[in-house]
């Protein structure tokens, strides 16, 4: 297969994939491009310098929130983000608009009551 058509499609669900890992608790990026890989099973692995664009972009958008936690003692600090109320309220319209997507998309290609 193209791996350009699987780049479109990734594209179009990263930043509700983001957000909703962000919805989920505070969080920082490592933490997200971890879990998106584990729990796709390596569909959705990034590098930071997908994620990072992403996260700005939904701060920009007041989405999200960060502040920065600076350790007591060894380490270094880590920028959490944490969703706003209006981000989550825009994961749960986005995850609901994403089922109908793949709902209708299911019925086109697979057939359903519409196509009999």
């Amino acid at each position: 297969m193209d791996a350009k058509y699987e780049r479109q499609m990734k594209k179009g669900v990263l930043e509700m994939l983001v957000l909703h890992m962000v919805c989920q608790g505070q969080t920082y990026g490592y933490e997200i491009c971890t879990r998106l890989d584990k729990q796709s099973g390596g569909l959705f692995a990034m590098k930071e310098g997908t994620l990072y664009p992403i996260l700005y972009r939904l701060q920009d958008e007041g989405l999200i929130e960060s502040r920065w936690s600076v350790p007591d003692g060894r380490g270094a600090a880590k920028k959490y983000y944490e969703a706003t109320a209006a981000g989550q309220q825009t994961s749960k319209e986005l995850i609901a608009l994403w089922k109908s997507f793949g709902d209708n998309v299911d019925r086109i290609i697979f057939g359903g009551k519409d196509n009999d």
